[in-house]
C-alpha cells in the first residue's frame, strides 16, 4: 500500500498502520516542523518527506510518483475549534483544508481520513459537502485515558464505535495520584504548565498529585501521627511494628469538601471569601456518616468549588505535576519513549497536535488490502 499523509505531525499515522497490521510500500509525509520530522524519521526511517502541503500538488504533477491508495491528514484545527477565535476559512490556518482537498482531488485515492476538532455545525456541513462524506466522532476515552472528541471524515467502510477498553488515568501514570478517570484533553501549549487556580477553576491541563496526602485528623487521643487521615488515592504513609491503638494508618473512604467560613462570632458566612477557611471534612464510611474535628490546614487536592476556597490553592504549589512526556505518550497510544530525542516542551508539543494512534488504528482495520 502507498500512503500519503498530510499533516503528518510525527506519523502517528505509520504507528496506525503498523499496528493493524497494513503492509506499507511507500509512506510519503507532508511536515514542515522540524522536531516532529526528526522523531518520524527516528522511527520510521524509511519515510519520505516533501515538505509543505501547499507544494505538494505541483510537486506531484512534475514528477513521477506510484499511484496512492490511501491519503490521510488532519489539517491545523486552531480556526476550527471552540476554544480559539473560530475564524474558520478565514484563518490562513483554515484555508489548509482546501490543500486537502486540492490533494485528494489530483489522487483519488481509493481511501481517505481526515481529522479535526469538534467545531461548529456550519463548518462541518462545509468540510462534509466538499468531501462527500458525513463525520463520525470518536471519543478516545474509549481506548486511552484521555477524554479526547474528534471529528473523522472517512470513506473507509463500517466504521463504528471502538469498544471501550476501560483504561483509566491512573493506569498510565508513572507515579503519583489522580482527581478523575480520564484527563483533560492534551493540546499543544500543555508543556505552558499553569498552576492549581487555573486547573481547578479552568478545568484544563490535567495535574498529578504526587505524595500521600493528609486530608483531615481523626478525633482519636495520642500523637499527632495517629490522628492524620489519608487520601484513599495517594500512597500510603509507611508501616510501623505498633499494632492496635488507632496507631494503624487511616485512610478516608469517600466524602466531599464541607469547608466553612466563620465570622469574628462564629458565624458560617460561605460567601464572604475575604473570611478564612474553618475546614471540617465530612466522610461517608459504609453509608454512615462521621466527621473528623476541625483542622486548621487545608492539605486537600481534590477538585474544590469553582471561586469558593481561592485562598487554598497557594498552599499546595509542591503536591502537584505535569503528566510526564511518558505519560502524555501513553494519552494518546503513543509507544513508550516515542518521542524521546527532543527536548521536553517539543514532545508535549507534537503529542498535543498528534492523533490518538489506536483510534486511527480501529478506524484503518476497515481497509481492505
Amino acid at each position: 500500500m502507498n500512503v500519503l499523509s498530510l499533516f503528518d505531525g510525527m506519523s502517528c499515522g505509520q504507528q496506525a498502520l503498523e499496528r493493524v497490521g497494513i503492509k506499507v510500500d511507500n509512506y510519503f509525509a507532508s511536515e514542515i516542523d522540524k522536531y516532529a520530522i526528526q522523531i518520524a524519521e527516528k522511527n520510521y526511517p524509511n519515510t519520505k518527506h516533501l515538505g509543505d502541503v501547499t507544494q505538494i500538488s505541483k510537486f506531484w504533477t512534475e514528477n513521477k510518483f506510484p499511484k496512492i491508495d490511501l491519503l490521510i491528514g488532519g489539517s491545523p484545527c486552531q480556526s476550527f475549534s471552540y476554544a480559539g477565535n473560530q475564524l474558520a476559512f478565514d484563518d490562513s490556518r483554515g484555508k489548509l483544508f482546501f490543500e486537502y482537498v486540492k490533494i485528494k482531488d489530483l489522487l483519488k485515492p481509493k481511501y481517505f481520513l481526515l481529522e479535526n476538532v469538534r467545531m461548529k455545525q456550519e463548518y462541518v456541513d462545509i468540510i462534509s459537502e466538499y468531501l462527500g462524506v458525513e463525520p463520525i466522532e470518536i471519543n478516545s476515552a474509549l481506548v486511552s485515558a484521555q477524554n479526547r472528541k474528534r471529528l473523522y471524515w472517512t470513506n473507509i467502510p463500517n466504521v463504528t464505535q471502538p469498544k471501550d477498553k476501560k483504561i483509566l488515568l491512573k493506569d498510565v501514570l508513572e507515579c503519583g495520584c489522580v482527581d478523575r478517570d480520564k484527563a483533560y484533553c492534551l493540546d499543544a501549549h500543555y508543556f505552558k504548565g499553569g498552576n492549581l487556580k487555573v486547573y481547578f477553576e479552568k478545568y484544563r491541563r490535567q495535574l498529578v498529585f504526587d505524595r500521600c496526602l493528609q486530608v483531615g485528623e481523626a478525633d482519636v487521643n495520642g500523637h499527632d501521627i495517629i490522628k492524620r487521615v489519608y487520601s484513599k488515592e495517594g500512597k500510603a504513609p509507611s508501616l510501623n511494628s505498633m499494632n492496635g491503638g488507632n496507631r494503624e494508618p487511616k485512610v478516608c473512604c469517600g466524602g466531599a469538601i464541607v469547608g466553612r467560613r466563620l465570622d469574628d462570632k462564629g458565624i458560617r458566612k460561605d460567601e464572604q471569601l475575604d473570611l478564612p477557611i474553618v475546614q471540617c471534612l465530612e466522610v461517608n464510611d459504609k453509608e454512615k456518616s462521621r466527621s473528623l474535628s476541625t483542622v486548621t490546614k487545608d492539605t486537600v487536592v481534590t477538585p474544590l468549588p469553582k471561586g469558593r476556597y481561592p485562598d487554598a490553592y497557594g498552599k499546595y504549589e509542591d503536591l502537584w505535576r505535569k503528566l510526564t512526556p511518558l505519560e502524555c505518550e501513553r494519552l494518546q497510544t503513543v509507544k513508550d519513549n516515542y518521542t524521546e530525542g527532543v527536548s521536553n516542551s517539543q514532545r508535549y508539543k507534537m503529542l498535543g497536535n498528534g492523533w490518538t494512534v489506536d483510534v486511527i488504528a480501529h478506524i484503518l482495520k476497515g481497509i481492505n488490502v
